[in-house]
């Protein structure tokens, strides 16, 4: 599969899904789960199915992006053909950034049109899973698709945008409908971000959109084309997270504290990250830990229960961290009382603080703010 598909990966769509903690980074380079990056498992799918060439589209905000990726060799992407390639929010032709996918889309033909392999993966970086593209690859070619996209059967959603799928029972897609009112009982197919397109036919699609003068790829081409593009879905059976609001964020990061949902979301192949040479935690005496993912370098002198504390942070003597997501290097002093809190980075939160939220209301604090 290396020599027939390409990958890309948008990294800013959904940031306005979860403003609060893709202000100052694209929603690609978001923390999650102590090490990981959002960006990660978009990009060790593609790399665990055999694609070493990928296109990352930027917008805003990448720096930390940049930073995380590198050269791309905790990934085995750091080549001389291929490997990770950032690809810039214009085109040739104009100096302003894209506004729609579609805009997106054509900003990078000229990336597209250099490449010689068969197939597109597209990706965005708002779900967590463990996904094989090259079955869906494989899917794609046994049905002679023009467009296959992925989904995964849901009973709910909380997003700005979404497109739900029918297909029928060759697979192939009869219905797609783009933010219906899902309200109600039963399940929906909800379209996972995930497509795989021949790369031709898809240069070939978005200059003709260009020409029509279409603005959106899902509402100008998907859904006003439905009958007459092959376009098939591919049911996603395995776990999957939508990062869609701070609320789900927080609800999928807990998840990862039961062992068989960490189990099958790591368990059969390897999500990749960047690798930093970090010492281990010291746990001093009087601590506690229970029920908790504890990073490298972080100091506990107090009691930490079913929390997820990422890479430095240190736990003040006295102090009693509950229900709670800690960000890299935040500093939480003596007799600190935290329930339902994410921090996000370099925070520091001061002697005698309570703080508290709720699961469906987590209590958020920004990124270097001091309590």
């Amino acid at each position: 599969m290396a020599h027939s598909t390409v990958g890309v990966i948008f990294s800013n769509i959904h940031d306005q899904n979860i403003p609060e903690l893709s202000k100052h980074r694209t929603m690609a380079s978001i923390p999650f789960v102590g090490r990981y990056r959002l960006v990660d498992f978009a990009l060790s799918n593609m790399v665990n199915s055999g694609i070493t060439t990928v296109g990352v589209v930027t917008k805003n905000n990448y720096q930390s992006l940049i930073d995380h990726l590198g050269s791309g060799k905790d990934w085995d992407l750091a080549r001389k053909d291929g490997g990770i390639i950032l690809l810039p929010p214009y085109s040739d032709e104009t100096d302003a950034p894209y506004t729609t996918r579609l805009e997106a889309l054509k900003g990078i033909t000229g990336f597209l049109r250099h490449r010689k392999e068969d197939y597109v993966v597209i990706s965005d970086c708002d779900g967590v899973c463990h996904m094989d593209y090259s079955e869906i690859v494989r899917f794609h070619e046994e049905n002679r698709a023009d467009v296959t996209m992925v989904y995964h059967r849901e009973d709910s959603v909380e997003s700005s945008y979404y497109i739900t799928l029918e297909p029928d029972e060759t697979g192939r897609i009869r219905g797609l409908k783009i933010n219906p009112d899902v309200n109600g009982t039963g399940t929906f197919n909800l379209y996972v971000n995930v497509m795989v397109v021949r790369r031709q036919y898809l240069i070939d699609v978005i200059q003709d959109a260009v020409t029509r003068g279409f603005v959106s790829f899902g509402r100008d081409i998907l859904t006003k084309n439905v009958d007459t593009i092959r376009i098939f879905g591919y049911e996603f059976k395995g776990y999957y997270a939508g990062i869609t609001s701070i609320q789900k964020y927080y609800k999928h990061s807990m998840e990862m504290l039961n062992k068989e949902v960490r189990d099958e979301l790591f368990g059969a192949r390897d999500i990749y990250t960047k690798v930093r040479d970090s010492a281990p935690s010291k746990y001093f005496e009087g601590a506690a830990v229970k029920d908790s993912l504890i990073s490298d370098g972080c100091i506990i002198e107090g009691t930490v229960e079913n929390s997820i504390l990422f890479r430095g942070v240190k736990v003040g003597k006295g102090s009693v961290v509950r229900n709670s997501i800690i960000m890299q290097d935040t500093v939480i002093e003596s007799d600190v009382s935290l329930d339902c809190v994410i921090t996000d980075k370099n925070v520091v939160i001061r002697d005698r603080r309570h703080l508290s939220g709720c699961a469906e209301l987590p209590y958020f604090i920004a990124k270097g703010r001091m309590l």
